[in-house]
């Protein structure tokens, strides 16, 4: 059976050039073009149809596009994306022909912490999407254009909403969504948005000079570590989702001090197993492995077998917990020697691991 190909898909920062250049053509040529082509920062181009476009003026237009992520799995993923365009005669004399300014409008966040792309007080739409909405702007113009002043406002009508289901606020992103993208396609399961995310947390943390972090999977277990460390600022918990390897190489560039990795059992083994991203371990290995520490560990073959034949990591667990926490413990002494491999010896690393109520049954540093 042969499988689907996965389609590609474009970015929030590909949609707002794709909407600038709708807006803009329709000032320039009168015209209502249908679509729009626009170039990749890498290679290749991709036609974008244009969902609305509105003349308020001679001056002043606005078009929407819908972002479309491909077969990838993005919050933003048919949201609306729009342009405010104005275009006026330059006002005052200047070498360059154009004169551009790109703003922010409603549902597109604002930096308030440093760390970021863009500093803060700026709206957060990174350097890629810039540089393709002013590509977009000197292809509708022309080489030959007069010196003109342009106005470009981005907006996203869902986009507070969107906000919401993303890390945004935790960056110090408030008030909406960020106009993304380093090359402006979005590959299928290419996980850029994400491991994009955690180097940006980590930026933000090191930029409030925090040089300890804690590393979380998921919100479930970033929730017990909140709880654990109250004192800890918000910007030290990074959840890194199946990224290990990434997460702990990244820190490690960024000159992260100490690293703490609390997760639940299942993660933990896959960890302690040296997987570089955690999804891609396959259960039967996974309880293999485990079983091969029980009987390292314990000599009992009818647990050995038991572990082994378990149904999942959480069968497993409660075959072990209360009564066997040096197979725990080993475990968790694995995490730390591969997170160590990981992040080449430069940070220290400490693991905790949680029961499934939150309670902390393996830390390292104990």
């Amino acid at each position: 059976m042969s499988r689907k190909r996965l389609r590609s898909g474009f970015t929030t920062g590909t949609a707002a050039a794709a909407a600038t250049k709708a807006a803009l053509k329709a000032l320039v040529t009168s015209a209502d073009p249908r679509s729009v082509r626009i170039d990749f920062l890498t290679e290749g181009r991709v036609s974008i149809p244009v969902h609305s476009l509105e003349r308020l003026s001679t001056e002043t237009a606005v078009a929407t596009v819908i972002k479309d992520a491909g077969d990838d799995p993005d919050v933003t993923h048919r949201a609306e994306i729009g342009a405010r365009v104005t275009l006026s005669p330059a006002s005052r004399a200047d070498e360059e022909t154009l004169i551009l300014t790109i703003r922010g409008g409603q549902g597109v966040g604002r930096v308030t912490k440093p760390g970021l792309e863009m500093p803060p007080g700026e709206a957060a739409i990174n350097p890629g999407p810039r540089l393709m909405i002013r590509q977009a702007v000197e292809q509708v113009l022309g080489r030959d254009a007069k010196p003109a002043a342009i106005d470009v406002e981005i907006f996203v009508p869902q986009g507070e909403a969107l906000a919401r289901n993303t890390l945004n606020a935790r960056l110090g992103i408030v008030g909406g969504l960020s106009i993304l993208g380093t090359t402006g396609i979005v590959k299928p399961l290419s996980h850029e948005a994400y491991t994009a995310t955690i180097r940006s947390a980590l930026s933000v943390a090191r930029a409030a000079e925090r040089d300890t972090v804690v590393m979380t999977t998921g919100r479930r277990s970033e929730r017990f570590s909140q709880a654990l460390f109250p004192e800890w600022h918000e910007e030290q918990f990074i959840q890194i989702g199946d990224y290990f390897q990434f997460a702990l190489a990244a820190a490690a560039e960024m000159g992260v001090r100490r690293i703490i990795l609390a997760v639940f059992f299942g993660k933990a083994v896959k960890m302690a197993m040296g997987v570089p991203h955690t999804h891609a371990a396959k259960s039967e290995l996974l309880l293999d492995r485990l079983a091969q520490w029980t009987a390292d560990v314990t000599g009992r073959p009818q647990l050995v077998e038991a572990v082994r034949q378990a149904n999942t990591a959480r069968h497993a667990f409660e075959l072990l917990n209360g009564k066997y926490p040096e197979v725990i413990g080993r475990v968790g002494q694995q995490i730390v020697r591969h997170a160590g491999i990981f992040a080449e010896g430069k940070p220290a690393v400490r693991s905790l691991i949680f029961d499934y109520e939150g309670d902390v049954i393996f830390d390292s540093s104990h």
